[in-house]
C-alpha cells in the first residue's frame, strides 16, 4: 500500500502575476524564491529578518518584503503559500490559515504537515524536470540529478528527428570532452548532422545516436579557402533539407575559429544560427598547465595572437613592434611551425632575451605536454622536444610562475 506522501497528485501551477506568500526569509526561503520569481509569481516575503540574498531580491524589485512577523490574515488573497520559518508554531499557524482559506501551502520543516510539497526540480533547455519520490526529498533530488545529467550528457535524449531545422555553432572547448558547455552538449545530443573539426573533442562523437550523420570537416579537400566554402555549403544544404546541424569546433568559434564566416554564410542563405561560445584554448590550456595568463603584480594585460601569418607577411595585421614593447602576456596560437620568426620579431622589438616562455601541447588532454624555455631559446627547445601542433605558447613573466608561486 502506498504511503500518503506517495499519493500526491503532481501538477503544474500557473503563478504568473498571482500573489504567493513566503513566510520566513532565511536560507530555506532563499532556496525557494528564485523558482517562484522565474515563474512570474507576485512574491511577498513576510519576515522580520532576511538573508542578504533575499534583501538583494527585494531591493531589485523581484519581490516585496514585509519587515515584520507573520500575523493571521496575511494569506488573504494569496494563491499559494510557503511556511519557511525556523519556528514550528509559526509554520503550523501558516498552514492552519491556509487550510481555512483553501490555499495550498508548503511547510518546509515538516512536509507531511502541509497541503502541498515542492518537488525536487531543475531545468533543461526550457524543460522543467520535477521529481516526487514519496516525499523523501533526498531521494527526489538524487533522481532529479540523475535525469538532468543523463539529458545533458546525451545518455537520455529529447531529440525528435526533423523537429527543428537550422545550425548551431558550438564551441567544443580546448580538448577535454568535459569542458564543453552544458548547452553545447545538449544541442549536440539533438543533432541530425554534426560537422566537426579536427580539434573538436572527438570523444563526444561516440555519444551520438547511430543515425546521426558525422561530417569530418578536416578531410574536406581542395585547399584552405575552398574548404571553408564546402563547409558553409554543407551546413546550409543540410539545414535547408530540414535537419538540425551542429557545427562542432575546438575552443571558441570566434577565437581564430572562422566561426563568424560561417554565421555570415548561413545568414545570407536565410538559415537560422544559434551560437554557443566555448571555453577558449587561449586561456584554458595555460590554466591547466599552471600558467595563469594574468597574475597580480606580474601581468595586467593579455594579447592573443594568431600564428597563421608571420611578422614578415604582407597580409599580417599584427604590429609586432608594439607587441614587443608590451610588458604583459602574449598568447600565441598556432605558432609552433614559425616560432623562430615570432621570437625574432619580439626580440628585435626590444623584448628581453630571457623573457619566460611556456609551451603547452595538446592541453587538457591525456597527451598534454608542457615545456618551459626563454624567448631566445624557445625555437630550439620546441625542435628538441619534438613539439607539434596543436600547442599554445605563452610569452611573458607569467610563464615563469608555477604552483609554488600561487
Amino acid at each position: 500500500m502506498l504511503s500518503a506522501m506517495a499519493q500526491h497528485y503532481l501538477s503544474g501551477l500557473d503563478l504568473t502575476g498571482r500573489r504567493v506568500v513566503v513566510v520566513g526569509g532565511g536560507t530555506v526561503a532563499q532556496r525557494r524564491l528564485p523558482r517562484l520569481i522565474s515563474a512570474g509569481a507576485a512574491v511577498e516575503v513576510i519576515s522580520p529578518h532576511v538573508t542578504p540574498a533575499v534583501q538583494a531580491m527585494a531591493d531589485g524589485g523581484e519581490l516585496s518584503w514585509h519587515e515584520r512577523r507573520y500575523a493571521d490574515g496575511d494569506l488573504d488573497g494569496s494563491w499559494y503559500a510557503l511556511a519557511c520559518t525556523s519556528d514550528t508554531a509559526v509554520n503550523a499557524a501558516v498552514v492552519a490559515e491556509a487550510e481555512r482559506l483553501r490555499v495550498f501551502c508548503v511547510r518546509a520543516d515538516a512536509g507531511s504537515e502541509g497541503t502541498a510539497v515542492t518537488p525536487a526540480s531543475g531545468e533543461y533547455d526550457g524543460l522543467l524536470v520535477g521529481v516526487l519520490a514519496g516525499g523523501v526529498h533526498q531521494r527526489s533530488a538524487a533522481i532529479r540529478d540523475g535525469v538532468l545529467e543523463a539529458l545533458r550528457s546525451g545518455v537520455l535524449t529529447d531529440r525528435v528527428v526533423g523537429a527543428e531545422a537550422g545550425v548551431a555553432l558550438v564551441g567544443g572547448g580546448p580538448g577535454d570532452p568535459e569542458l564543453i558547455t552544458v548547452r553545447g552538449r545538449r544541442l549536440l545530443a539533438r543533432a541530425d548532422v554534426v560537422v566537426t573539426d579536427r580539434l573538436a573533442p572527438q570523444e563526444l562523437l561516440d555519444e551520438l545516436s547511430p543515425d546521426v550523420t558525422v561530417v569530418d570537416a578536416s578531410k574536406i579537400p581542395y585547399g584552405r579557402a575552398a574548404s571553408q566554402d564546402v563547409i558553409n555549403s554543407t551546413l546550409i544544404e543540410n539545414a535547408k533539407a530540414g535537419k538540425f546541424v551542429v557545427r562542432l569546433k575546438g575552443g571558441d568559434p570566434y577565437v581564430f575559429g572562422r566561426g563568424f564566416e560561417e554565421v555570415l554564410a548561413c545568414a545570407e542563405a536565410g538559415v537560422p544560427v544559434t551560437v554557443v561560445p566555448g571555453v577558449t584554448s587561449a586561456f584554458a590550456v595555460p590554466a591547466v598547465a599552471d600558467v595563469p595568463v594574468t597574475h597580480r603584480g606580474v601581468a595586467h594585460e593579455v594579447v592573443v595572437v594568431s600564428g597563421h601569418v608571420g611578422p614578415g607577411d604582407e597580409s599580417s595585421l599584427v604590429d609586432w613592434s608594439a607587441l614587443a614593447r608590451l610588458r604583459g602576456t602574449i598568447v600565441l596560437m598556432m605558432g609552433v611551425q614559425r616560432i623562430a620568426e615570432f621570437a625574432g620579431a619580439l626580440l628585435g622589438g626590444g623584448r628581453p632575451h630571457d623573457t619566460p616562455v611556456a609551451v603547452i601541447q595538446e592541453g587538457t588532454t591525456r597527451n598534454q605536454l608542457v615545456v618551459r624555455s626563454t624567448l631566445d631559446a624557445v625555437a630550439e627547445t620546441i625542435a628538441a622536444q619534438g613539439i607539434r601542433p596543436p600547442a599554445v605558447i605563452v610569452i611573458g613573466p607569467v610563464a615563469a610562475l608555477g604552483p609554488a608561486d600561487r
